[in-house]
């Protein structure tokens, strides 16, 4: 093998978690810092918890939002058109619903 080409090892890299747990590993880098751990991530500890990192759950929710104003104002304009096409047409037919 090559000498001086390969990264620092450190046999006692401390690994911390957001939930504040801490181990020690082998690794490149001597300070790791992680989201999710064995002891807060949700398959290990049967709670559902929504890990959300670039808010995508907000950005589905107003997609979501924009749809149902789009499909009521759909309704609408449909509601409009059948009630135009449920005009008289003709100068007969106006004579004849005012009768």
């Amino acid at each position: 093998m090559k000498q001086q080409i390969h990264p620092q090892y450190f046999d006692q890299a401390q690994v911390i978690c957001v939930c504040g747990n801490r181990f020690t590993t082998g690794s490149t880098q001597e300070v790791i810092h992680v989201e999710l751990c064995s002891n807060c991530h949700p398959f290990y500890t049967g709670e559902q918890k929504f890990v959300d990192t670039a808010s995508r759950i907000q950005k589905f929710q107003k997609k979501t939002e924009t749809a149902k104003k789009y499909q009521v104002i759909k309704k609408e304009k449909k509601v409009k058109e059948e009630a135009k096409s449920q005009a008289p047409k003709t100068l007969r037919e106006m004579l004849a619903s005012i009768q």
